[in-house]
């Protein structure tokens, strides 16, 4: 299993901490766990970090080469504390430097220090000013927020930050007899810890975070809240594990904007000529993909169609897994030149072009057709897309259990104008064909959806103060891991709309009803794959948790205020989710700032997922008028109608003794308008939205 970061705990400096059991007995003999690390060593790896220990020597830049966050655990001379009695708890000026410019270039660094820090002989108040934090010569003592009523174990404060949610699933903290800490001016820091306003020092920071250039600094001013006496007292470890996320995230958060290399591919000749050509008919093809020879010359046409077919000839080469579908597609192409560039038809090449049958990590496939792209170009226009499907070993040990043989993640490699649009999907039913084609596979083109999906929540979380636990910063920052979190989810999603009580599904019966319905369809399907990744994480899934962030953050961040309002479906599940979370305390909206109660969120979103769920189930017992009607109640129990509706007045108003379709018409394109909130996200991250379009990795 991939590892988070990689820890490595100095052992090395006489530290008055020790994370093996039987060096602390030593230290210790009569309460080793005053003395030991080891559960807060062992918390960590459970939570999927590596963990490594520096037992010998000086700090080089070859000794930190292989770690992402350095612990300094407290360090001693022998006249104050028992130690492991190794080293120096003095840092030489080379290993200052080595630890600056470890932090400089994208390292972490945890420093934990202690009550009257100066007595102990250690220089760890010269390492902390390299950061801009100050180790006070203080012991707090606070009678108002004392643990177990000994005024020197105090209660820390926390306060609402926007770096990381440092609080994150935590109530209270206690710290043994701490000291305190202060920040230099003009630093890129916040305090996440402080003493009380009652305390003595009031209000004094007892936990700072820094971010010193590419790298991340927290500094503590006491070090027995993680030791084994201590951790699993309040939420100590807890703490611990937000603070290593934190830290674990530096790396990602400097390479959040980097993109991946271009493939070799776009600079390709064969390419090249195939896109021109494409690019050259596009204006002359009509909505239906037909050319007009009354506008646009036949003979131009025709050459740019013999340019298609040469370039395709050239590619080949490049995808011989695709030789009777390069066969069939050439003879369609042709079919529609001898026809006289009416609408045209690519049904038999279509059925030939079968990636499902190919579910094979990096394989790449070229289709060439006249089509539309769904939420991009509204137009039958020819087309070239070169894909490349993602498809790793863990993701097929996946399938097998979510069983779907239609679904194929992919990722874009090259494409044609119609897929510079906020397209992310390949469907056969997008195709210009004479009849329906059998719907073999679907593709979703991963890459751009965890792309967009990062972009949009940065800027939220920017616009909302949003503090992002450690797994959501690390999440809206790597593109590899969002990548994977969507394919997941997508995979999941994608069978839950064959699956459960169904008695209205508008996608598989395709049948015009009120979009509202399209909207419970779809979160359906969301919420229950929200529900599912408890049992994944029960199972050891590294991606679960990850997945009830992008469910959450997505379908509120960008599918609220993504699109028109023109019975925007997907809008309106968003809309649902955050006026639940809303309703029930799971999210606050206060002093313009965004709020989750996390510990609270998933029983909420479940419970909204049990809702829909029983929603369903009892339709099956309605009409379906009746259960447009029951759909309709539900949502406005929740999202407030458009004042002018004309389903909010009542059933006793509506068309009941005639067709539906008298029912569906009666329903405003904006049904359900945005409430205030969406209303201001609309307006501060629109051009956010629009930037994602055609956004690749």
């Amino acid at each position: 299993m991939q590892k988070i970061a990689r820890i490595l705990i100095d052992q090395a400096h006489n530290q008055a901490w020790a994370v093996k059991p039987e060096i602390a007995a030593t230290m210790n003999p009569a309460n080793p766990a005053d003395a030991s690390y080891a559960k807060m060593a062992e918390a960590a790896k459970v939570a999927e970090f590596e963990v490594n220990l520096h037992e010998t020597g000086l700090f080089t830049a070859a000794s930190l080469a292989e770690t992402d966050i350095l612990v300094i655990p407290h360090a001693s001379t022998e006249e104050w504390e028992k130690t492991i009695g190794v080293g120096s708890p003095k840092f030489s000026p080379d290993e200052l430097e080595v630890i600056e410019s470890f932090v400089r270039g994208g390292g972490s660094l945890l420093l934990l220090a202690e009550t009257e820090q100066p007595k102990y002989g250690n220089n760890f108040a010269e390492l902390a000013a390299k950061f801009g934090v100050e180790i006070k010569n203080a012991t707090v003592q606070d009678p108002s927020r004392a643990y177990k009523e000994v005024p020197t174990w105090i209660i820390g404060d926390f306060d609402r930050l926007t770096k990381s949610d440092f609080a994150f699933m935590v109530e209270e903290v206690c710290l043994y007899r701490a000291g305190v800490l202060d920040v230099a001016t003009g630093i890129d820091a916040e305090v996440f810890m402080h003493t009380s306003e009652h305390a003595a020092p009031a209000s004094a920071p007892l936990g700072v975070a820094v971010q010193h250039e590419l790298g991340r600094v927290v500094v503590l001013a006491d070090s027995d809240l993680f030791g084994d006496d201590s951790i699993d007292d309040c939420d100590n470890k807890q703490l611990w594990l937000n603070i290593a996320g934190w830290l674990a995230n530096a790396k990602a958060a400097a390479k959040a904007n980097s993109k991946r290399e271009p493939s070799s591919l776009l600079a390709d000749a064969g390419w090249l000529k195939l896109a021109d050509a494409i690019e050259a008919l596009r204006p002359m093809q009509s909505k239906d993909g037909s050319i007009d020879a009354s506008e646009f010359s036949r003979d131009e046409a025709s050459k740019l169609v013999d340019q298609v077919l040469s370039a395709i000839d050239d590619l080949a080469p490049r995808f011989e897994h695709q030789k009777e579908y390069f066969v069939a597609v050439k003879k369609d192409i042709e079919n529609w030149r001898q026809g006289g560039f009416a609408v045209p038809d690519f049904f038999d090449s279509l059925e030939l072009f079968r990636p499902d049958l190919n579910r094979k990590n990096s394989v790449q496939h070229l289709a060439v057709f006249s089509m539309y792209t769904q939420n991009g170009n509204p137009n039958r226009n020819l087309e070239a897309v070169i894909t490349n499907t993602f498809w790793p070993d863990w993701l097929a040990e996946k399938e097998k259990k979510y069983n779907n043989p239609a679904f194929i993640p992919i990722e874009f490699v090259a494409f044609t104008s119609g897929y510079d649009t906020n397209s992310a999907v390949f469907f056969p039913e997008t195709v210009a064909v004479r009849s329906v084609s059998t719907y073999y596979w679907g593709g979703i083109f991963c890459d751009r959806e965890a792309a967009r999906f990062r972009r949009v929540s940065q800027a939220a979380k920017e616009l909302l103060y949003l503090p992002l636990p450690a797994d959501a910063e690390r999440l809206v920052n790597d593109q590899q891991l969002a990548q994977e979190t969507f394919v997941l989810w997508d995979l999941i999603h994608d069978r839950t709309h064959s699956r459960g009580d169904l008695p209205f599904d508008p996608f598989m019966i395709k049948q015009r009803m009120p979009f509202w319905m399209y909207a419970l369809e779809e979160l359906r399907c969301d919420l229950a794959t929200f529900r599912e990744t408890l049992v994944l994480e029960a199972e050891g899934d590294r991606l679960a948790k990850y997945m009830r962030y992008a469910i959450l953050f997505d379908r509120i961040f960008r599918f609220s205020i993504t699109g028109g309002r023109v019975r925007n479906y997907d809008g309106l599940g968003g809309q649902i989710i955050f006026a639940h979370l809303h309703k029930t305390g799971a999210l606050h909206w206060t002093d313009n700032r965004l709020a989750f109660d996390w510990e609270k969120v998933t029983e909420e979103v479940v419970n909204l997922c049990e809702q829909v769920e029983a929603l369903y189930h009892d339709g099956i017992n309605r009409s379906r008028m009746a259960q447009w009607i029951s759909a309709y109640e539900f949502v406005t129990s929740l999202v407030q109608p458009h004042p002018a509706s004309n389903w909010a007045k009542g059933a006793d108003t509506l068309p009941t003794g005639g067709e539906l379709k008298e029912m569906v018409n009666l329903v405003l394109d904006d049904e359900f308008p945005l409430n205030v909130f969406f209303e201001t996200l609309n307006r501060k991250l629109a051009d956010v939205i629009s930037s994602t379009k055609g956004i690749t990795a």
